[in-house]
């Protein structure tokens, strides 16, 4: 074998062994390239995923908003409504004449029932029914007119010395009446 026959060897085994590292190496590199594309291809699906997520919970948020603003605003024009109807009973209420002089003798007459019999009972009420609470409180033994409160009608009767006051007016039992049916007459305005 000559120098030159084993410098050729020398130089083939070289040339296989570059071209063997070569080759190992661009399978590592295309490995390596195929790894990093997958993960890149899940990290874009993940953030796809995420976004997604985002979309729909940001979605979800503004429908609830939008809901919960619809649910306010139909429940504000209910109690505009209401308070329409509470007015226009006030209005009713304040205006009437029939049975009106009825009523304030009932509810007098309650309104003395919570005194004693010696009580010295002042009553108040409505300054357009003033004449009619003098006519009335003077068939009622201590009693009499005392004044005007603001009030739709009816009396507030009070007394010193026991330190009562009774309200009886048009407007306590209207509260106690629309407290006590609201909940029907809201149904029956607001029938679905």
């Amino acid at each position: 074998m000559s120098l030159d026959t084993v410098v050729e060897d020398i130089r083939e085994e070289a040339r296989e062994r570059a071209e063997e590292i070569r080759s190992e190496a661009e399978a590592e590199a295309e490995e390596l390239v195929s790894e990093a594309e997958a993960d890149a291809e899940e990290i874009r699906e993940e953030r796809e995923r995420e976004i997604e997520r985002q979309i729909e919970q940001e979605r979800e948020q503004k429908l609830s908003s939008a809901k919960l603003e619809a649910k306010q605003e139909r429940l504000e024009a209910r109690r505009d409504v209401l308070e329409e109807v509470r007015e226009r009973v006030e209005a009713e209420i304040a205006g009437l004449e029939d049975g009106r002089e009825e009523l304030t003798r009932a509810l007098l007459e309650d309104a003395v029932a919570e005194f004693p019999d010696d009580a010295s009972v002042e009553v108040y009420g409505r300054a357009e029914d003033a004449a009619l609470l003098e006519s009335v409180a003077a068939d009622y033994d201590g009693c009499s007119y005392a004044g005007e409160v603001e009030c739709l009608g009816g009396v507030v009767a009070e007394a010193a010395e026991s330190r009562i006051r009774v309200n009886n007016t048009f407007d306590s039992v209207l509260d106690t009446v629309w407290e006590d049916n609201l909940r029907e007459v809201s149904e029956r305005l607001f029938e679905q």
